[in-house]
């Protein structure tokens, strides 16, 4: 387990409720008088109320809101104390909604951001009744600002890493308990990309911290994540190199292609490759013939870049770095890391993080940064511990969903394919469990990082609601977080997700198709009937 900075029984002391006689749980006076005591490492800040439908507008370095929709609920500030004698805080909040569940939801964040995620916070977990739990990890900053990292800000490091996080939870209990006069009777998780890396983390170093954990592309294997980010980028640029490839080409001539050469191989012709794995993409049949306009074809060094780009990415040690790239993403592929003169998260993160040089500059990487990397793991923020066997195990009995997009532009979903067969290959090896009874992962056709794409990307995560893409319902069937308690709680485990996809990625357009999400091994095969009905696929 890392080391807190603070003494374990006054971190768990925190749990402890307080003797609070007045108004009713739940109600407007409730939550202006609320002043909670025996925090231990936290002090309140304020407690705001928000009537129901009233406007709900905030921001911060991170993330906003500004609705007019939701249920009432009390919205608590905390400043947590993340280590006592360097004198770090992360600012949490804790929203309580009037009308509970009786359940607790936190949500993670994104990139290197430092930001309470009031976005999710008021789309999620809000309008479902949790009480919601969210941390700025210790510090303020947008997705790829890294500055408050370095020189040598160690501390600031581990909080973004996992302390912040871990803390804001054991506090957000005990709020959440002293405002209700009762203890949250299951506590849930759910994030993506940095927000899974964080969730994976809970999992593996603070097992008991939740009950059912979502995690989305998580990047949770920091180190390796954004050596591959700056892998990619090199792939193709600068632009005056010859290797380079402009985002017309990408758009118009290699995705078309790809389509050519795979949409069809899973039997139905929609602009989707159900599973990418299926197909062996050939760039070579855009190589320029003799003559023809070099913007509608490649030349030599632009197909070799290709070949990088999809492959798997080794070291020339032959060590294992990262997955690549999957066809069917091609049209976000440029927008993600091949079309970026300078990418920001993996030039911060090893510049502050790692060497200490704030002028780093992909073209500083190599092979000995990373291992420096590994050697150091900034902020101990790699989650790739195999064995969960305390989170999941009969003692605690934990569940684990995790999804990630055949077309992520940012993370490649072979990264999640690789960790969920490295904890497999560890439960069978180490354990008599059934990953199966613990563990579900859904890979989603189509779909790129967090959302969007040409795919049913509408299913109950973050940042699909509070970007027109809400779930269909929040029935489990149609939203992961319901499928989450529903496993948890009801012990229905889910082999599928029937997910939404709205025209334009906007539900505000009407659905365009559904499609089942399904676990993995299996893919979905289409069986016949109408393409955009649920009920015309299977997964096999």
């Amino acid at each position: 387990m890392p080391d807190l900075g603070i003494p374990l029984l006054t971190a768990l002391s925190v749990l402890g409720i307080a003797s609070g006689a007045g108004a009713t749980a739940g109600s407007r006076s409730a939550c202006l008088s609320f002043a909670p005591s025996s925090l231990a490492f936290a002090s309140f800040s304020n407690a705001t109320h928000y009537a129901t439908n009233t406007r709900v507008n905030i921001s911060n370095a991170y993330s906003s809101i500004d609705v007019s929709h939701l249920p009432a609920f009390c919205r608590v500030e905390l400043v947590i104390t993340t280590n006592a004698t360097a004198g770090s805080t992360a600012l949490t909040e804790v929203w309580l909604p009037d009308d509970w569940n009786g359940r607790v939801l936190t949500v993670g964040n994104g990139g290197l951001a430092g930001g309470v995620t009031v976005t999710e916070l008021g789309h999620i977990a809000i309008p479902q009744g949790f009480a919601g739990i969210s941390t700025n990890t210790g510090h303020d900053g947008g997705t790829d600002d890294g500055d408050w990292a370095g020189p040598h800000n160690d501390n600031a490091i581990v909080d973004w890493g996992w302390r912040a996080l871990h803390l804001s939870v054991l506090v957000g209990k005990g709020i959440v308990q002293q405002y209700y006069r009762q203890p949250a009777r299951k506590s849930y998780y759910l994030g993506c990309s940095t927000g899974g890396r964080q969730g994976l983390k809970e999992v593996q170093a603070f097992p008991e911290d939740f009950d059912g954990v979502v995690v989305g592309s998580p990047a949770n294997w920091q180190t390796h994540l954004q050596a591959w980010s700056i892998h990619m980028n090199l792939n193709t640029e600068p632009s005056t190199s010859r290797h380079f490839m402009t985002e017309d080409m990408w758009s118009n001539v290699i995705a078309p292609e790809v389509m050519r050469q795979c949409d069809e191989l899973d039997g139905l012709k929609d602009g989707i490759i159900n599973d990418p794995r299926i197909c062996s993409f050939r760039p070579e049949t855009l190589t320029c013939r003799p003559g023809q306009n070099t913007s509608t074809c490649l030349t030599k060094d632009q197909i070799s870049a290709l070949h990088r780009i999809y492959a798997d990415y080794y070291e020339a040690d032959q060590t294992y770095v990262f997955g690549g790239y999957y066809p069917g993403g091609e049209t976000e592929y440029y927008h993600g890391l091949v079309g970026k003169k300078h990418f920001e998260i993996g030039t911060n993160y090893f510049g502050y993080m790692v060497t200490n040089n704030t002028e780093f500059s992909i073209h500083d990487y190599n092979a000995t940064v990373l291992k420096l990397a590994d050697k150091i793991d900034p902020g101990q923020a790699n989650a790739i511990n195999p064995n969960l066997t305390a989170f999941a195990g009969p003692s605690h009995h934990g569940k684990l969903i995790q999804y990630v997009g055949w077309a992520d532009q940012l993370i490649s979903p072979g990264n999640t394919i690789h960790y969920y067969e490295t904890v497999h290959e560890f439960t069978l090896a180490n354990t008599t469990m059934d990953i199966d009874d613990y563990y579900r992962l859904f890979l989603i056709p189509g779909m790129n990082h967090w959302y969007g794409g040409l795919a049913a990307n509408a299913f109950g995560s973050v940042e699909q609601a509070s970007n027109n893409n809400p779930p269909l319902s929040f029935h489990p069937d149609h939203n992961i977080l319901a499928a989450m308690v529903h496993w948890v709680e009801d012990g229905i485990a889910p082999d599928t997700i029937t997910a939404a996809n709205y025209k334009g990625n906007n539900a505000t357009n009407g659905v365009g198709f559904t499609r089942p999400l399904c676990r993995y091994p299996s893919t979905i095969k289409y069986k016949g009937g109408d393409p955009n009905s649920a009920g015309s696929f299977q997964c096999a």
